[in-house]
């Protein structure tokens, strides 16, 4: 794990190491207010904190006093993961310097600079960094809204409904039929859909193997398709059946009151199924006025910064920025550009050439870990690929338990460096 780690914080932007100047003696510090505590809003907000040495007012505004990262959360319905380490609080962030701030923020009044909370109160800010991860695209599944969700999880945001996705998945009747409606392009980790049927079908075949798993899916194509799919074939024969757009997989509505999937007017009995909707930036960024018709939020590659106010900054899932998928690697790396951006304008420190990577780890089986990857730059429009990498069908099992040990050496890495 040692060199997992020690490559994971060596691509810590070299910003980390330099130190704004001082505020001036008796000078109100400049105040930066972050809208998320997951992994772009955590980071963004500790590197500020940290490496202006007191010089920023930094606060972030997160409601869930203990963050679960979606990242692993797949392990953990395959039983590879323990629920309760997916869980992060927020007292190394406040070690760091930050104020944080457990309430939702409702509102933001960027001619006024200020940020709304449900408690009534507002925080000012000369900086704003929003990083609310997503939402849901309303009616995006016919037949299905939150209000829904208990009977037919989503389980693509931090917090509990892995957990019942998990229990529903247990108590499956013998021989039953679990369903995943995936979701259309964009969305949060493109490998994630995959990763779970890869985990589910882990779990059944060690304790319902005559269950189905089938996939209702709208896109052509898939994310890491050949590895999943080799691998599905060989741990998990006769098990999965997925339905692409030509078969009816663009053509789907749910009734979960009597749990149906109709598939092209095709009706089916299942017995759990997982929703994954379309996805957009999460609710405040749009009350904000920060995104646009497609529901995301547009940036200027060099910076994240919003285009449509010059001192706001929106990143990781949210953001709108071109080739980076949206990922908890992606946000992380966004973060560190934006803090030192935001540090640099505020203090007068060096603000170094934005730089972007991305790494995406999946679990297919016991020790057969897949990955695939990035380095990206900026470009004059959008951040643009410049190298990537992904794992090949055919590998040595050597390799593929490399791979995912490498995935909890990057696991245990990330999170500390967002949380402290």
């Amino acid at each position: 794990m040692k060199l997992q780690r020690r490559t994971f914080l060596a691509s810590v932007s070299a910003a980390s190491a330099v130190m704004a100047a001082p505020a001036v003696m008796g000078q109100a510090r400049p105040r930066v207010v972050v809208i998320g505590g997951g992994s772009g809003g955590g980071t963004v907000a500790r590197y500020v904190a940290k490496d202006s040495d007191g010089a920023v007012d930094v606060t972030l505004i997160e409601p869930t006093k203990r963050y679960y990262t979606c990242y692993f959360s797949n392990l953990y319905l395959g039983g590879f993961w323990d629920y309760n380490a997916l869980g992060h609080g927020y007292e190394g962030i406040a070690q760091a310097g930050v104020n944080v701030i457990h309430d939702w923020a409702i509102g933001v009044d960027r001619d006024a600079r200020t940020v709304t909370l449900a408690s009534g109160s507002s925080v000012p800010y000369d900086k704003l960094v929003v990083a609310p991860g997503i939402d849901f695209v309303d009616n995006a599944v016919a037949g299905w809204d939150i209000t829904k969700q208990s009977m037919m999880p989503h389980a693509y945001k931090s917090g509990t409904q892995v957990q019942l996705l998990k229990n529903q998945i247990e108590n499956m009747r013998e021989g039953g039929t679990f369903c995943m409606v995936a979701p259309p392009n964009p969305y949060r980790c493109p490998p994630g859909p995959g990763e779970r049927v890869s985990m589910v079908a882990h779990m059944l075949s060690q304790s319902n193997p005559t269950a189905k798993i089938l996939i209702v899916d709208p896109k052509q194509n898939f994310s890491k398709q050949a590895l999943f799919e080799e691998g599905w074939a060989k741990h998990y024969g006769g098990m999965i059946t997925r339905i692409g757009p030509d078969f009816g997989g663009a053509n789907v509505e749910v009734r979960p009151d009597s749990m149906e999937v109709v598939i092209d007017g095709q009706v089916e009995s299942v017995d759990v199924c997982n929703v994954i909707p379309a996805q957009k930036a999460g609710k405040i960024a749009e009350l904000a006025g920060l995104t646009n018709d497609a529901g995301w939020a547009p940036v200027t590659p060099s910076d994240m910064r919003s285009t449509m106010d010059e001192n706001v900054f929106v990143l990781g899932d949210a953001a709108q920025q071109g080739a980076m998928p949206k990922s908890g690697f992606s946000a992380n790396s966004q973060a560190k550009v934006v803090a030192n951006v935001v540090r640099g304008e505020l203090t007068g420190s060096r603000i170094f050439p934005a730089r972007y990577s991305n790494t995406c780890w999946s679990l297919i089986a016991t020790d057969d870990g897949v990955k695939v990857g990035a380095s990206y730059e900026a470009g004059s429009e959008q951040i643009e690929s410049v190298s990537s990498f992904i794992s090949q069908t055919g590998e040595e099992a050597d390799l593929r338990r490399q791979t995912y040990e490498e995935s909890i050496g990057w696991y245990n890495g990330i999170t500390a460096d967002i949380f402290g």
